[in-house]
């Protein structure tokens, strides 16, 4: 018998504590969770206090069977999955589905995969919690319901196939409402003032020195009037100001900022970024990476002193305790950390390494001293006007935990002036202008989400914990939602006015603005959807519903709250919505915008959301005329489509003349625009613009593709007295072939293709015919000596457990033989000395007896 067996839910995870711990210990992997709710059903009853309906996948039978087997040959199961709640949960199906006991099961947690944290977890082992289980239950039900229930509507109003979640929609609703304030935007400009001024420095060399004006002005008229008074004006300083500046470094890595700084830094997904820290975790590298916490243990703090010290001298070193801020932390106790302080780096992938160096520094930055900087602001005053310019300079006085990691920004304007060192300057000081411009700038739209920006709102809305922000947002992207995409900029014109030498010149320059590298932009079906369920379902969609559900998710949690109550008070009203919302009868389609009506007919055009994805129709659906469809093209949204736009779509299919008595069409297809001629299509390549070909080049193309296809046939075979082609002998991609019946034969080397025959041709055919039934033979051969291998196995595995059992009966059967043995002998030598003590007596009875006689 198996002594301890411990389950976690990952081979790799299983793996690693395998090391540590002893013989008497087999680690075994649970592969997540072993059951969850019915998959093709409600999964919930409603009637029944919400009981969730929970069913083992097919997928996982076998293991469960593996594990069952396991469990009852051991003498103690330690369920060893994670410390969160849904590792929490993953614990208490194995001991509901093993049928484990109290006495036989312990639950241990660690948050660190190293030989002391999985020895003290054995030492301490308790009980699984069952709030945490239930808030995990709370949260999947709840989403169950919510997607169950809405998912139909969809359907129904909308389009088939979606689908709707209670954290997804709401996410969704951000990217939708971010996308809309960009369109809404309208870009304000104004002036920068910047001055170049020439000041000499310590050595008396002339030097240049910048100096921004103290506020922007509006128009470029406001610009050009403030350089002219500057021609005859003198400059000098008016005021300077030192003072000094600390800067301390941020807390250590929680889920969140972990997710934003990999994307910022290393490029990464917010999934990548969970898939590479759970390898680091399971390997025993970092600790657990599901957490919103800030703390650090003291070992980790006495951890990151010791490197520091060594590293970089005690100066450098400055001990802190971070509290966590948010509220309802419930995941791990500690932050994002390496094991082992000592280690700079690890073995591993190259994502491996740059996220566990990023964690290293990111800890060991959070024990280190601030950086000391010094910062110089200097007021220049001018001559002829109440305006003044300022420099600005900073210098590291020392550098602090800057020496090995700075934070980076989701944003580059939130970025701090970073100049360098002013030259020496006293008060009253003249300067020389050099030159002075004035810039045309404009305000700045809001930023689309990133992955690791959208993260971070999520976090200060409260919506979500740690362990579901990544799912949520790679969610959102596989259901069609959101897109991941780059987009391309827009030229821009900007002015520039110069005053230089005492002259005022003027000059025009191009940018590109509007730039998008990986950012999240909302499809048309994903704001449709969001402005469906925002309007019918206002609750669902509200960020501070949302938000109240996780904070009582945490009082189910910390037991202070029933999760069948906060089910009940939300289904009511949620249930009511769903029967109102199906029965309600809409005067138009959910998405549809009237564009106008088209020129000379008059019929409407539309945009919609149609089976396939946004199209425009012009006509209507229940008119007797058929309308026409056309889908949008790429980068085409049915927010922003205009009607020329819409209409510019309908111009294909059109003739372009005839060619050999045939006619030439030009349209477009799924595949993209293409040319038409006697039954045969010729793609247009990207380079030409189908509303622009010409009937020349259209005949051009026809006839390429003619060539290429005339190079690609060798031989052709026709059937005796038919003119239908039986087989051919063509030049593929990979060189040339046979082609009969749709199959394709490859043609033996040294055989020229040219010199085939009918004949040759079907020998060769029915050569590779024979060789492929043979593997076929010899893979359906092997394939049975692996299933009698494994019937083998098992037989084996059966008659060894068969003997086991056997063997076991007989020695239970021999020691209840040896103990009736024992206790016979027992018995028999009981009734011997109770006989020997009774012959004692009765002998002592009879002296007293013949000693009173004789003395009588």
């Amino acid at each position: 018998m198996q002594k301890n067996l411990v389950i976690v839910e990952s081979p790799a995870k299983a793996k690693t504590i395998e090391k540590f711990l002893g013989k008497d210990y087999k680690v075994l992997s649970s592969y997540g969770h072993i059951r969850d709710l019915k998959k093709k059903h409600f999964g919930v009853d409603i009637k029944k206090d919400f009981e969730p309906n929970y069913e083992i996948p097919a997928e996982k039978k076998e293991l469960v069977s593996e594990l069952k087997e396991e469990a009852k040959n051991a003498e103690i199961v330690w369920l060893a999955s994670d410390e969160d709640r849904e590792g929490e949960a993953i614990s208490w199906h194995l001991y509901e589905v093993l049928k484990l006991t109290p006495q036989k099961a312990k639950r241990i947690v660690f948050h660190e995969i190293t030989k002391t944290a999985i020895l003290n977890a054995i030492q301490n082992p308790r009980d699984i919690n069952i709030d945490l289980v239930n808030a995990q239950q709370a949260r999947r039900v709840l989403d169950r319901i919510v997607g169950f229930e809405l998912s139909p509507i969809l359907w129904r109003k909308v389009k088939p196939s979606l689908s709707a979640g209670r954290v997804q929609s709401v996410t969704v609703r951000l990217v939708v409402e971010r996308e809309r304030e960009i369109q809404n935007f309208k870009a304000e400009a104004s002036y920068r003032i910047v001055g170049t001024f020439l000041v000499p420095d310590a050595d008396g060399k002339l030097v240049e020195m910048k100096a921004e004006l103290s506020k922007r002005l509006k128009t470029k008229e406001e610009a050009r009037k403030f350089l002219q008074e500057c021609q005859n004006a003198s400059f000098s300083i008016d005021d300077i100001n030192t003072r000094p500046l600390r800067k301390s470094p941020a807390a250590p890595f929680t889920t969140s900022t972990l997710q934003q700084e990999a994307a910022r830094k290393l490029g990464f997904s917010v999934k990548q970024t969970m898939s590479v820290a759970q390898k680091l975790y399971e390997s025993g590298k970092i600790t657990y990476m599901r957490t919103d916490s800030v703390n650090l243990s003291e070992y980790a703090i006495e951890g990151s002193k010791a490197a520091i010290t060594q590293m970089m001298g005690e100066r450098y070193v400055k001990t802190r305790h971070f509290t966590t801020k948010s509220k309802g932390a419930q995941e791990a106790h500690e932050a994002i950390r390496p094991t082992y302080m000592e280690n700079q780096k690890v073995d591993g992938t190259a994502q491996e390494k740059k996220l566990y160096a990023l964690i290293w520094k990111r800890t060991l930055a959070s024990q280190m001293a601030d950086a000391e900087v010094e910062k110089t602001t200097a007021s220049i005053s001018i001559s002829n006007s109440s305006e003044s310019f300022i420099a600005t300079g900073e210098i590291i006085k020392f550098d602090g935990f800057l020496r090995i990691y700075k934070e980076s920004r989701d944003d580059e304007n939130e970025g701090e002036d970073e100049s360098g060192l002013l030259p020496p300057l006293t008060v009253g000081q003249t300067l020389q202008s050099q030159e002075i411009l004035a810039t045309e700038r404009f305000t700045q739209r809001p930023p689309r989400y990133t992955e690791a920006s959208l993260v971070r709102k999520l976090e200060e809305l409260g919506i979500g914990r740690p362990s579901t922000y990544a799912p949520t947002i790679s969610t959102i992207q596989q259901r069609g939602y959101v897109e991941k995409t780059d987009r391309q900029g827009e030229d821009r014109i900007y002015n520039i006015l110069t005053l230089k030498d005492g002259k005022v010149a003027e000059r025009k320059e191009k940018e590109v603005t509007g730039t998008e590298k990986n950012k999240l932009f909302p499809t048309d079906i994903g704001i449709v959807v969001n402005d469906f369920l925002t309007e019918f379902f206002p609750e669902i969609m509200d960020f501070n519903f949302t938000a109240t559900v996780e904070k009582e998710f945490d009082e189910v949690a910390e037991g202070e709250k029933k999760w069948t109550d906060i089910m009940k008070n939300f289904y009511k009203g949620f249930h009511t919505s769903v029967e109102s919302t199906l029965a309600a009868k809409t005067e138009y389609r959910i998405g549809e915008r009237i564009l106008g009506e088209e020129p000379g007919t008059g019929l409407p055009v539309a945009v919609k959301i149609g089976r396939f994805g946004p199209i425009v129709q012009i006509g209507a659906t229940e008119s007797d005329d058929k309308p026409k469809f056309a889908q949008l093209k790429k980068g085409m949204s049915i927010e922003t489509i205009t009607l020329a736009e819409a209409l510019e779509l309908f111009k294909l299919p059109k003739t372009l003349g005839e060619y050999e008595e045939k006619t030439l069409v030009v349209g477009e297809g799924r595949f993209g625009p293409y040319v038409k001629h006697d039954g045969k299509f010729v793609s247009i390549p990207k380079t030409i613009d189908p509303m622009e070909l010409t009937l020349e080049e259209a005949i051009d193309l026809v006839e390429k593709k003619r060539k290429a296809e005339a190079e690609r046939i060798i031989k052709q075979f026709k059937e005796d007295g038919s003119d239908e082609i039986v087989l051919e002998v063509l030049n593929g991609r990979y060189g040339p072939y046979i082609a009969q019946k749709g199959n394709n034969y490859k043609i033996p080397k040294g055989v020229e293709p040219k010199d085939l025959n009918y004949q040759t041709c079907l020998d060769i055919i029915q050569l590779q015919i024979s060789k492929s039934e043979l593997a076929d033979t010899e893979k359906e051969t092997k394939a049975s000596k692996a299933e009698a291998a494994k019937k083998a196995k098992e037989e084996e595995k059966l008659a060894k457990k068969a003997l086991a059992d056997k063997k076991k009966a007989e020695a239970k059967k021999k020691k209840a033989e040896e103990a009736a043995k024992r206790k016979e002998a027992a018995k028999k030598e009981a009734a011997k000395k109770k006989a020997a003590t009774k012959k004692v007596a009765t002998k002592k009875t009879a002296t007293q007896k013949a000693v009173a006689s004789k003395k009588k």
